[in-house]
């Protein structure tokens, strides 16, 4: 147990109430993109927060509370138990390799282009590999770097542009479903580490996480991810 201590904020992306965040031009998503890394920037600064979290939930069906366009920063005096466990599996990744996992999974991921949603000169968007969920998508920057707050302008940029592309084929190709983003980066203590990479998670909620899953922890996802990747390129 604990105090109930640390930061719940809405950022409403849009005055326009039916616009959604894809269909604005790639100046207006990276204002939005600017936005939230200011947020993780300042949160950072504080001593009691030791993670942020980042996500946007579009649709009712994805838990979405507003219809208007927002996404939703939490920010916690420690670090959430799926996080801890996702590092610990990156560090024994790197210990075993010597390497970051995201940073060999994006050169194989282009290489071998049958995961590949579309890409850019700094990011990668893919459906992954054993992907949890019907037309899961992740987008990861193409070079290695841990923390959101400390991504480039120039960067922004480029992550406008792809958030853009794979929101649109999203919303085109599989008849716009609500949908769950994750921004996922590195707690705050890690400054510059060579383990975590952070990225964006998309999932689409288009099947139920039911007894089963809740049960054990496994998913079952009836569409391969290369065929999600191809059905949403062509």
């Amino acid at each position: 147990m604990m105090n109930g201590v640390g930061a719940h904020e809405v950022v409403i992306e849009s005055p326009d109430h039916n616009k959604e965040l894809y269909e604005h031009d790639k100046e207006h998503i990276f204002t939005v993109l600017k936005i939230w890394r200011s947020r993780y920037q300042e949160l950072g600064n504080s001593s009691i927060i030791k993670y942020t979290q980042l996500f946007r939930n579009y649709g009712s069906a994805a838990g979405a509370s507003l219809t208007h366009p927002h996404s939703q920063i939490i920010a916690t005096p420690i670090i959430p138990k799926n996080i801890t466990e996702e590092l610990e599996g990156f560090k024994r990744y790197y210990e075993e390799n010597g390497k970051c996992i995201l940073c060999d999974m994006v050169p194989f991921e282009a290489k071998e282009k049958v995961r590949v949603v579309t890409e850019n000169e700094e990011f990668l968007s893919f459906c992954p590999f054993a992907a949890r969920f019907p037309f899961e998508t992740w987008i990861v920057p193409k070079n290695h770097e841990n923390q959101f707050s400390e991504v480039s302008d120039k960067n922004l940029r480029y992550l406008a542009d792809i958030l853009k592309k794979t929101l649109k084929l999203l919303a085109e190709k599989v008849n716009d479903p609500p949908y769950n983003l994750i921004l996922r980066s590195a707690p705050y203590f890690l400054k510059k580490d060579t383990i975590y990479h952070w990225h964006i998670q998309i999932l689409p909620r288009l099947t139920k996480v039911a007894g089963f899953e809740w049960g054990t922890g496994y998913y079952i996802n009836p569409t391969p991810p290369e065929d999600a990747a191809t059905y949403l390129r062509e």
